[in-house]
């Protein structure tokens, strides 16, 4: 799987490009009136000059605006006649520059500190910087380094953001970026999606562009009944994916046909499995997985192969529409145990296809993405009712990626159904309950979610006029973007 291409590279200032972290330490130590220890570290370093000032303040009593005050002199001061560059850091930047590739400075230092620390660097090996005082919000927050990729026009998942805290690191990969940390005075651990070197000295751009990681990116789609409710639906089904950038589409109501038109139609690969279930890629599948014969209900799986080698595991779900969980809670009252019990059919297909999952994989490290529309809703949505399927899903280690993204349920439901059916269609006016009860799963191996929506394109009329929709569906598509380490 093709890299993305490094589009940038973002720097941190103190502590990562020039050595002031023990200026900055000196200038907290003066204005505390004592010898700071490793316990202060935390409010210290990698921290804007407020939240230090508001941590003395709690602890001394002074007024946090003055201390800010100072801790800007004694900062400053100690700046001007004190900055040294550290190793590698000069050479690196040069090597960008030869390279093309932009670069930017994003501090939580305020903005006459780090127009001092930039004058002394060259102010022209930098085509963004990015303050304290350019965002509401600074580190740990994702702000700052959203804020440099928007100015330089570039995606933040193709950017290596290099840091030299906790705070600077936990503020780009808050952004989607990748980070190379080099830790000054306190230690970072490695984790995904980021390396940990002691110094910049060697590093190349091309290690820099080597931890761009590639992406996936799964689409999950019931077509209803093959789109065919909805004017000219094979060519709107194409736009759909064209616009997502889906490599790879989880289809349901395939209307038999659907998976090969749509992947002859894209160049791409295809699987199909009885009436209903389907699979496309633009990458090879080497595989077909589960039952070929498997009914309207049930699901089927491939093995795609990315560029350069790896394999992924893809499973496309479609699970039995009746009973219906949040009918069956709205129009007849019916409680939690109710609910759940009446969940015992799709429970069951639920379990096997989670038994055929496990019998399929190559070893514990293949990556599994289970799509489908499950026609339940989730346990990790609903107070009080802990809805079966999605909770036997993840107890057998498969995570909901849409939820890794919005955890809060009611700021983001993340509604799949429907964008179609605002009342009830048996004629009572009755409003049709949303849910969310389309899902992109995966099971965590050498994936990592950098985003997760609920995709509805155009304006949506509403059922029975539909014929006419720029959205060929009834229910709205899950995309799930994935890092692949």
């Amino acid at each position: 799987m093709p890299r993305l291409p490094l589009q940038a590279v973002l720097f941190d200032m103190d502590g990562t490009l020039v050595d002031t972290e023990w200026l900055w330490w000196e200038a907290v130590e003066q204005v505390a009136g004592r010898t700071l220890t490793e316990a202060d570290q935390p409010e210290v370093l990698g921290r804007p000059v407020e939240h230090t000032a508001g941590w003395l303040a709690a602890a001394t009593g002074a007024e946090a605006g003055h201390l800010a005050a100072e801790l800007h002199r004694e900062f400053a001061a100690r700046v001007r006649t004190g900055i040294v560059p550290r190793p590698g850091a000069l050479e690196l930047l040069d090597a960008l520059a030869q390279a093309g590739t932009p670069t930017a400075l994003v501090t939580a230092s305020p903005r006459a500190v780090a127009d001092t620390v930039l004058q002394a660097l060259g102010a022209g090996r930098f085509a963004v910087s990015v303050t304290a005082d350019d965002t509401e919000h600074t580190k740990p927050a994702p702000d700052p380094y959203l804020a440099a990729c928007r100015a330089l026009g570039v995606d933040p998942a193709a950017c290596v953001a290099v840091e030299d805290t906790e705070t600077g690191v936990s503020s780009a990969e808050a952004a989607g970026c990748a980070v190379l940390a080099v830790p000054s005075l306190a230690p970072i651990e490695a984790a995904p999606g980021r390396t940990v070197l002691t110094s910049l000295a060697g590093v190349t751009v091309e290690q820099l562009s080597a931890m761009v990681t590639p992406e996936l990116r799964v689409l999950s789609w019931n077509l209803w009944l093959g789109g065919t409710k909805v004017d000219d639906h094979r060519e709107k089904q194409l736009k759909v994916i064209a616009e997502t950038g889906a490599d790879v589409v989880g289809l349901q109501e395939t209307d038999g046909t659907s998976a090969q038109e749509l992947a002859e139609a894209l160049g791409w690969h295809h699987h199909r499995a009885g009436p209903n279930l389907g699979v496309i890629s633009r990458y090879p599948i080497t595989a077909r997985l589960g039952d070929p014969d498997v009914g309207f209900y049930g699901a089927t799986g491939v093995r795609i192969r990315l560029d350069g080698g790896p394999e992924v595991d893809v499973w496309s779900a479609h699970l039995d529409c009746a009973p219906y969980g949040p009918y069956e809670a709205r129009f007849d009252g019916l409680g939690a145990d109710e609910l759940i019990a009446h969940e015992n059919g799709r429970l069951g297909q639920m379990r096997e296809i989670l038994r055929r999952i496990a019998e399929s994989v190559v070893d514990d490290s293949t990556p599994v993405v289970l799509v489908g529309d499950f026609n339940t809703p989730s346990h990790l949505d609903w107070p009080g009712v802990e809805w079966p399927v999605t909770k036997a899903a993840a107890e057998a280690g498969l995570r909901d990626s849409y939820r890794e993204v919005h955890p809060d349920p009611v700021r983001d439901p993340g509604h799949t159904w429907s964008p179609v059916h605002v009342e009830h269609e048996d004629g009572s006016g009755r409003a049709e309950p949303q849910d969310r009860i389309d899902f992109v799963l995966h099971n965590g191996r050498g994936l990592r979610v950098r985003d997760s929506r609920v995709v509805v394109s155009g304006a949506v009329r509403v059922w029975p006029e539909v014929a006419d929709n720029v959205w060929p569906s009834d229910h709205a598509a899950v995309l799930t973007t994935f890092g692949l380490s």
